[in-house]
């Protein structure tokens, strides 16, 4: 189903599906591939309890079936258990997304008691050592694991999720075994995506193609074999790529986040835009905001593009790509993502993997990390051999 007709005909939008709630910043972790800004926003700026409950009201009018509730970490809200039984209590999906750390005991009961849908739990690591090491906290991986177990007693539906990059691409068939002895149900291998604290630290990141290359041969074979058992999903590599992903499934097609602060946004970094100004929930609808803002109606449908995406068979395919990821290295949001190989900018993604590989090899692969943190970052030793 075509979420919205090439014309960009208000006519014709429809409502959305998903809602990504960064309900928090705040985090145990410090991981150096964060998503979240780079400039994070402290707890005195979070929308408070009644205001997250009426959003999530507008939300469920305006037609959202499934919220994803994240951060941060989103645990480190107290009223999370409030928030996800009005949810539920509106027929709304609800999916937790968590680090899995410093969970209070008898709260994922709770969540579950709420009505909580299912826990997806991210890993920095396969192996105790990279996953203590890329989040910063020392006995980060147990803590996880006993998430995990806690969440299957509660009988909750669980995914991991494994964010891949140069320390730790060759862990993927690991991490297929952890999915595997934790009894999930799905497995996400997430390749980094170059924005937030990532795009600081892509030097550090970036993996090198032959691992890349190594790494989706393991994933292609292991879904096959693992089919009806465990569900892979696989989040390509856009350095790598011959055609872009579509940015959340489109801009502003079919779904939207929204940042602890209220603010909503078509993406995770759309912020990195500066043509544009993005509206808080309260100062207008969340119905207004979706249907009239000038940042949502910016990139929506085809109109917006420029060749040789206008006249490109695959426009409404992914969309024009990445708009943020447009800015970032080509300059210009309304440019042809560098990832598609018919864009003129195209090499600069391979120039970018060059460059990562001297750095690594300069450095013999281990990395001086950029550790996210509110109020500053912070600069990792290297490791030592």
């Amino acid at each position: 189903m075509v979420r919205q007709a090439s014309g960009t005909a208000m006519s014709a939008l429809l409502p959305p599906i998903g809602m990504l709630a960064e309900l928090t910043h705040r985090c145990p972790l410090q991981c150096p591939y964060c998503s979240n800004p780079v400039e994070l926003l402290k707890a005195n700026r979070e929308l408070d309890t009644a205001a997250w409950l009426d959003l999530f009201e507008q939300a469920a009018d305006l037609g959202v079936l499934q919220v994803h509730l994240s951060g941060g970490e989103p645990t480190l809200r107290r009223d999370l258990e409030q928030m996800i039984a009005r949810l539920s209590a509106r027929g709304v999906y609800t999916n937790l997304i968590t680090a899995g750390v410093g969970i209070a005991e008898g709260r994922i009961e709770a969540f579950a008691e709420a009505g909580l849908d299912h826990l997806q739990l991210s890993f920095q690591g396969a192996r105790p050592e990279t996953t203590d090491r890329i989040g910063n906290q020392r006995g980060a991986h147990e803590r996880k694991l006993e998430t995990a177990r806690r969440a299957v007693a509660a009988g909750l539906p669980l995914t991991i999720n494994a964010p891949v990059h140069r320390h730790n691409i060759e862990q993927v068939p690991e991490f297929i075994e952890l999915a595997l002895s934790l009894g999930a149900e799905r497995l996400e291998i997430a390749n980094v995506q170059y924005g937030g604290w990532a795009l600081i630290n892509r030097q550090a990141l970036m993996p090198d193609r032959e691992a890349v290359m190594r790494q989706a041969e393991i994933v292609e074979a292991a879904a096959k074999r693992l089919a009806g058992i465990l569900n892979i999903d696989f989040v390509t590599p856009d350095y790598f790529a011959i055609y872009p992903k579509p940015c959340m499934g489109g801009w502003a097609r079919d779904a939207f986040m929204v940042a602890p602060d209220g603010t909503v946004l078509p993406c995770h970094a759309a912020h990195t835009i500066p043509t544009l100004t993005f509206e808080r929930f309260g100062e207008r609808t969340l119905a207004d905001i979706w249907e009239d803002s000038p940042a949502f109606n910016a990139f929506r449908g085809t109109d917006w593009m420029q060749e040789p995406c206008r006249s490109c068979e695959r426009r409404e395919i992914d969309w024009g790509g990445c708009r943020c990821q447009a800015m970032a290295i080509a300059g210009n949001a309304a440019a042809t993502d560098p990832a598609c190989i018919k864009s003129p900018l195209h090499a600069r993604m391979a120039t970018a993997v060059a460059e990562a590989q001297a750095a690594a090899a300069a450095h013999d692969r281990n990395a001086e990390f950029v550790y996210r943190r509110i109020g500053g970052a912070v600069q990792a030793e290297p490791e030592k051999a």
